[in-house]
C-alpha cells in the first residue's frame, strides 16, 4: 500500500495521466495503473483521505498558528465536465470553484465540497464554511474566538451573522455594492494585510500539477487530491 500511495502523490504532483504512471518505478512485482486508481477511488468513497489528513493535522496542530485565519475561493479550469461543474464568463470557460481556509501562515485548514464555476464565491457559503469549520474540529482545533480575513467578495450580512454566532471576530474588506450600514463595521486594515499569506497559498497548491487543470469528473475524487495536497504542504514544512 506504501507504493500505491507513492504512486498517487506522483500523478498529484506531476499532473500525468493514469495510465502514465511510471509503475516499474514503485513496483518490484507486475502492477496495473487499474489497481492504484482502484484503490484511489476507494479511499476516495469510504473517507479514508479525509481521515488521514484529520490524524496528521491533530499530531501536528501545536505548528499552526491560529492567531488568525484566511478564506478565498479558487477556480479551476476543468476540461472533462462532471460534477459541480459550470461555465464561468470571467475565465471564458467551465470551471469549479472550492473555498480554502487557511492558518496564519498559509498552511490550508480545510477545504469546501466542489462548486459549479457559474457560482460566485459566496454562493452556500455560510454552508460550506460550517462544513470547513467542522472539518477543523474533527482534528480537536478549535474556531472559537478566531479572526477571520476575508476579501470583499465575501461581504453580506448573512455570512457576518453567522461567524458572529459561532464567536468568529469577522475582518472583512467592504464591498462598495452593499448597503451604507454594512459598510461602518470595524475593519482592521494591519490585520487584513495578512492576507497575502492565502496568495502564497494558491502557489503552494499550484505546485502540484495536477490541481492546476481538473480531469477528474467525479468531485469526491477531486476534493481527495485537495486534502492529499493539503497533508502534504503541512508535512513539508514541518
Amino acid at each position: 500500500m506504501e507504493q500505491v500511495v507513492e504512486a498517487i502523490v506522483y500523478r498529484l504532483k506531476t499532473g500525468c495521466q493514469w495510465r502514465q504512471l511510471p509503475m516499474k518505478q514503485f513496483f518490484r512485482v507486475k502492477y496495473n495503473w487499474r489497481s492504484v486508481f482502484y484503490h484511489f477511488q476507494k479511499w476516495s468513497k469510504d473517507g479514508s483521505w479525509e481521515r488521514m489528513k484529520e490524524g496528521i493535522f491533530e499530531k501536528h496542530k501545536k505548528e499552526l498558528d491560529m492567531s488568525s485565519i484566511q478564506l478565498d475561493g479558487t477556480h479551476t479550469p476543468v476540461k472533462r465536465g462532471g460534477q459541480a461543474v459550470g461555465y464561468q464568463s470571467r475565465k471564458k470557460c467551465k470551471t469549479s470553484n472550492m473555498l480554502l481556509l487557511t492558518d496564519n501562515n498559509g498552511i490550508p485548514l480545510a477545504c469546501s465540497e466542489a462548486i459549479a464555476g457559474n457560482h460566485n464565491d459566496a454562493f452556500q457559503l455560510e454552508e460550506q464554511v460550517d462544513k470547513m469549520l467542522k472539518e477543523i474540529n474533527k482534528s480537536k482545533i478549535s474556531v472559537e474566538g478566531l479572526f477571520l480575513n476575508a476579501d470583499s467578495g465575501f461581504d453580506t450580512q448573512s455570512f457576518r451573522t453567522y461567524l458572529e454566532r459561532r464567536d468568529i471576530t469577522a475582518n472583512i474588506d467592504s464591498n462598495p455594492r452593499n448597503e451604507a450600514g454594512q459598510r461602518s463595521c470595524i475593519f482592521d486594515e494591519l490585520l487584513y494585510k495578512r492576507r497575502f499569506v492565502i496568495e502564497r497559498t494558491h502557489a503552494w497548491i499550484d505546485g502540484f500539477k495536477c490541481l492546476l487543470i481538473r480531469f477528474e469528473t467525479n468531485k469526491k475524487h477531486w476534493e481527495a487530491l485537495f486534502l492529499l495536497a493539503f497533508s502534504l504542504i503541512l508535512l513539508r514544512k514541518l
